[in-house]
């Protein structure tokens, strides 16, 4: 996290910043006999267990949103608040969601080592695509979501959205389409991606969902990986059966050579390492957000 924002706690209390924590579970557990709140980003996985190490803990700082890696049920019976920071990181996933789309439709941005070669490309690069008029569906309408929703109509895109946790009656749905997932895939042209990993979103996009998507669709997901099946993915884009993807969650995080290794050989794929919400100025964001919020936990807990 940014370290900047640690200040935030002044001399009222006592902070221990040590990043490398995360791989050294021992010492986090020492660590923690004493702590009144712990901040954490995805890798550490807030158990039972270590709740048991951390009897005083009153409060929990995500820096991000997802939730998946906190035992919410346990923290909730020991009377542990769990605080992330919802919409720190909001306008660096747009920026990503569009870049990824830009790049995957126009596909001219890696001409560089043709050029330098002495070529000109500009028959095959000048055959790609626009985005205007495109119809952009969004698997999940929350915040970042809506947010890319507002981008894609600057960009003149029609916007249809699946969310079948968001009331028909919110004003979000202005001038977004509403519709089930089997028609949001049939229709769009970009999928993007906005849904919490759950047991009900658990490999929501698999080999099904894939051939109901039009051939020169892409797919976009900045959500979580297990939400895609990812053998499945490959097949797809390898048999022509989807026009490509940008990848930046995957089931197994940090993705290793042999995790990888389903990606391999696959046309017009992008792949990130769980960056999309990361920017400078994000990062920045998310841990002032984590810090207020923490502060915020154990004043009202009164810690």
């Amino acid at each position: 996290m940014d370290e900047a924002a640690l200040q935030k706690f002044g001399p009222a209390f006592q902070v221990f910043y040590d990043p490398s924590l995360v791989d050294d579970e021992e010492r986090l557990f020492q660590k923690l006999a004493d702590a009144d709140a712990l901040i954490v980003r995805n890798r550490t996985q807030v158990s039972a267990r270590l709740l048991d190490a951390a009897p005083k803990l009153r409060v929990i700082g995500r820096l991000g949103v997802g939730l998946e890696n906190i035992d919410l049920e346990e923290c909730t019976k020991r009377g542990v608040s769990v605080r992330p920071a919802t919409g720190a990181n909001t306008q660096s996933v747009v920026e990503y969601v569009f870049g990824a789309m830009l790049f995957l439709r126009r596909g001219a941005f890696t001409s560089n080592q043709q050029m330098l070669d002495g070529n000109w490309p500009r028959t095959a690069l000048g055959a790609g695509g626009e985005v205007q008029g495109l119809t952009l569906g969004l698997v999940g309408f929350g915040e970042i979501a809506q947010a890319v929703a507002q981008v894609g109509r600057a960009f003149g895109m029609n916007i249809i959205a699946f969310d079948p946790y968001l009331a028909d009656t919110d004003p979000a749905w202005t001038h977004v389409q509403s519709c089930d997932l089997e028609n949001l895939l049939a229709r769009a042209d970009v999928v993007s991606l906005h849904v919490p990993l759950t047991p009900a979103t658990a490999g929501l996009i698999g080999a099904s969902e894939l051939s109901k998507m039009k051939s020169s669709a892409l797919l976009i997901n900045t959500a979580r990986g297990e939400i895609v099946d990812e053998h499945a993915l490959a097949t797809a884009l390898k048999a022509g059966r989807l026009a490509g993807a940008a990848i930046d969650v995957f089931a197994q995080e940090p993705l290793d050579g042999a995790a990888a290794a389903v990606f391999k050989d696959c046309p017009n794929l992008f792949l990130t390492p769980h960056i999309a919400g990361v920017t400078r100025q994000a990062n920045v964001r998310v841990s002032q957000v984590t810090v207020e919020n923490v502060l915020k936990g154990l004043t009202e807990e009164g810690a």
